[in-house]
């Protein structure tokens, strides 16, 4: 089956939904605890259908118009290269958190960020304005949505993630920052 973001139903697999809604299950399990752990989770093969009746019996319509509003929500949060650059500039002070590894970051990063390790959560949760943007970078765009929901959840206002990564920011802005493959 051919599922586009107009087409999911209650016969849509899971998978579908996912493919059609890459956040879906981080939204799922924001509203309704769907998706994020062993007893809760769901196969890519089970249907949407299925899976509302298992939990309550919720309501189809309204779990895809849910799943459709946080995928609007989430669209919202990202910035190209380009725009996080020129935001930047605008904006010395802005702050790029990194999310990838110690090593990545060794490795290679974008002159100003920071590096999120134990410490620098501390502070974050402790000092940062929770009413000042901040961008989150990982490598190539995949996981920063989720962080960005953790800091949602814990009443920060203004986030953004940057599609692509630093290796979009490689291509599109700073050549002299390295791109590389993981494993």
């Amino acid at each position: 089956m051919d599922t586009t973001v107009n087409e999911i139903g209650k016969d849509s697999t899971m998978g579908e939904v996912l493919e059609a809604f890459p956040g879906a299950q981080r939204a799922l399990f924001r509203r309704y605890h769907i998706g994020g752990c062993s007893s809760c989770g769901f196969a890519p093969e089970e249907t949407l259908g299925a899976l509302c009746e298992r939990n309550d019996n919720l309501d189809v319509t309204e779990v895809v118009d849910h799943i459709r509003t946080s995928h609007e929500q989430d669209e919202q949060m990202w910035m190209s290269p380009m725009e996080v650059s020129e935001a930047r500039q605008a904006s010395p002070d802005l702050k790029l958190l990194d999310i990838r590894t110690s090593e990545e970051f060794e490795a290679v990063h974008i002159e100003g960020s920071t590096l999120m390790d134990q410490p620098i959560m501390q502070e974050i949760m402790g000092h940062w304005d929770r009413e000042a943007m901040f961008v989150i970078l990982d490598h190539k765009g995949d996981k920063t949505l989720d962080a960005a929901a953790y800091f949602l959840g814990h009443g920060f206002k203004n986030i953004r993630c940057m599609r692509g990564g630093i290796d979009a920011w490689s291509q599109e802005v700073d050549s002299k920052v390295q791109r590389y493959r993981l494993g």
